[in-house]
């Protein structure tokens, strides 16, 4: 049997997920990867090995066209570009990356050339975050080049998304297993809004002995399989995660923002502590219609009513939990510069945990 996302190892979450179980379940929103695995060996800086990426998420697909957006940063050792802008105008104008540390420039300004050059119209401040892949990947060696985030942006779609190794989270790891993209979604019932809350992460941080899966110390159980560190400057337990909210509920910037600040309780279901040395920046966004601006310059748009909020925090936190095991769970096995590897969550393994603490099975109803 090939490996499975978390839910269908009989891991017991909470929610009701959409059809791909995806940020892509969110009508309109389309993920692309763009993967560079090369070479083995000794760490030759500017010819590798290479284990890095790109991905790009596009708010509207092929449309362009602007959403509402926010951000919010737990602790900002990590950098996410535009969200000054962002800030200030409450409006996400393109597409959102994901790539390595070293990389954020090229990607911010490949994007700014794709842009102009499709649309034909300025993009105004692309939006381009990072996490810190340099344990495994050459990033000294700026191997990620403006052709890999236009494959990025052209190969997006939508339907189910790639995970683990892939993309910008090629070489993250998280919790001292190998890391990388995860992805989750929850569709909330008709009385409570029927709206849909997908989440995309690309998860790079924490540390093994807080590691919990539905509640259970998986951390302290499987103690083993640590990382193979022959080379590097920063510890693989203490990095970044980069998470990314969608919804088609109509929301505001402020009340996008307070969905953005419910990521954290996600993370720490999983055993996140918002680490001094760790860039951990959300961002969220709603695919409301926007309208056409009348002569005085007025669009019309909807918000969702205060009570109608709490459910929908609720399946932010349940989807970001669930994107970061999908990643634990898509990832495998990697080696990459000098020898250094971080290792698969065994599966096995996991559910033997779950099962020790009576934690596996379907959630109760």
């Amino acid at each position: 049997m090939g490996k499975q996302r978390i839910r269908n190892l009989g891991v017991p979450l909470e929610g009701q997920p959409g059809e791909w179980n995806a940020i892509t379940d969110v009508p309109g929103v389309t993920v692309g990867h763009s993967t560079i695995i090369e070479g083995d060996g000794p760490r030759r800086t500017g010819r590798g090995p290479v284990r890095t990426g790109v991905t790009a998420i596009r708010p509207r697909g092929e449309n362009a066209e602007p959403v509402l957006g926010a951000w919010y940063s737990l602790n900002g050792c990590g950098e996410m570009t535009g969200t000054i802008w962002l800030e200030e105008s409450g409006l996400l104008l393109g597409p959102v990356m994901i790539t390595n540390t070293y990389s954020v420039g090229v990607v911010r300004d490949a994007v700014i050339e794709w842009f102009t050059r499709k649309y034909r119209r300025i993009i105004g401040m692309p939006v381009v975050a990072e996490t810190y892949d340099g344990i495994l990947n050459d990033i000294g060696g700026f191997h990620v080049k403006a052709e890999h985030a236009r494959q990025a942006l052209e190969s997006a779609a939508t339907g189910p998304v790639a995970e683990g190794n892939v993309g910008g989270g090629t070489g993250m790891s998280c919790h001292e297993f190998k890391g990388g993209i995860g992805t989750s979604s929850r569709v909330l019932e008709s009385e409570r809004g029927g709206w849909t809350v997908g989440v995309l992460v690309q998860a790079n941080y924490g540390q093994r002995k807080s590691l919990r899966v539905a509640g259970v110390p998986v951390g302290q159980e499987i103690i083993d399989l640590l990382p193979v560190i022959n080379s590097g400057e920063i510890s693989v337990d203490s990095s970044s995660i980069i998470v990314i909210v969608a919804t088609d509920a109509p929301l505001l910037p402020n009340q996008l923002k307070a969905l953005a600040q419910r990521v954290p309780l996600g993370i720490a279901r999983v055993g996140g502590n918002g680490d001094i040395f760790s860039g951990d920046i959300f961002l969220a966004f709603s695919t409301q219609p926007l309208g056409e601006a009348d002569k005085n310059n007025v669009r019309s748009v909807e918000m969702v009513d205060l009570p109608g909020l709490t459910p929908l925090f609720e399946a932010t936190v349940q989807a970001t939990e669930e994107a970061i095991l999908n990643a634990l769970a898509a990832a495998e096995t990697m080696t990459g510069c000098d020898g250094n590897t971080i290792y698969a969550m065994p599966q096995d393994r996991l559910i033997d945990v779950l099962k020790k603490y009576k934690r596996f099975g379907e959630m109760p109803k």
